[in-house]
C-alpha cells in the first residue's frame, strides 16, 4: 500500500495509531524524507522545532508505527535500525562505499518458496553493492 502522498495523520489512523502531536510529527519525518533515517537522525531533526520532545518518545513512537504497519524496521546495515514510511512493494540497497540507503523499485514480487506450517509476517529484499554515485565516483578516478 502506498502512502507517500498521505497526510501523517490520517496513515497513523488508518493504522490505529492516536495522532499526538509527537507521533504526527514522527510519521510526517519518515513520509518526507526519503533517506531511511536512524531514530536518532529522526530525534536531531524534530527536537530543534519540538523541545520537550524526547529520544525516548521518538523510539517508542518509531515502535509503535512498525508495530502497526505504519513503518517498516530496516537492518540492512550492520548494528544499525533504520526506518522507512514507504509501505509499498519495494527493496533496498545497501551502498557499502557512501553508507547510503536507496530504493529499489521492483516490476514484480518475488515469489517465495512454499512454508507449510509457517505463518509469513514480512519479507524485505535487501541488496549489499555500490550505489550510481560512488559507482560513478569510481570510475572517474580509475
Amino acid at each position: 500500500m502506498k502512502r507517500l502522498d498521505a497526510d501523517a495523520a490520517t496513515v497513523l489512523r488508518r493504522c490505529g495509531v492516536r495522532p499526538s502531536v509527537q507521533r504526527v510529527a514522527v510519521m510526517d519525518y519518515l513520509l518526507k524524507h526519503r533517506t531511511h533515517p536512524t531514530a536518532e537522525e529522526v530525534y536531531g531533526a524534530l527536537a530543534p522545532q519540538m523541545p520537550t520532545l524526547s529520544k525516548t518518545t521518538v523510539y517508542n513512537t518509531l515502535n509503535l508505527l512498525v508495530e502497526r504497519g505504519a513503518a517498516a524496521h530496516l537492518t540492512i546495515e550492520p548494528g544499525c535500525s533504520r526506518f522507512d514510511g514507504d509501505m509499498s512493494v519495494h527493496g533496498h540497497l545497501y551502498c557499502t562505499a557512501c553508507g547510503g540507503v536507496y530504493d529499489l523499485l521492483l516490476d514484480e514480487v518475488p515469489r517465495l518458496p512454499a512454508v507449510e506450517g509457517h505463518r509469513i509476517e514480512a519479507v524485505q529484499l535487501y541488496c549489499r553493492g555500490v550505489c550510481r554515485e560512488c559507482e560513478k565516483k569510481n570510475s572517474q578516478n580509475n
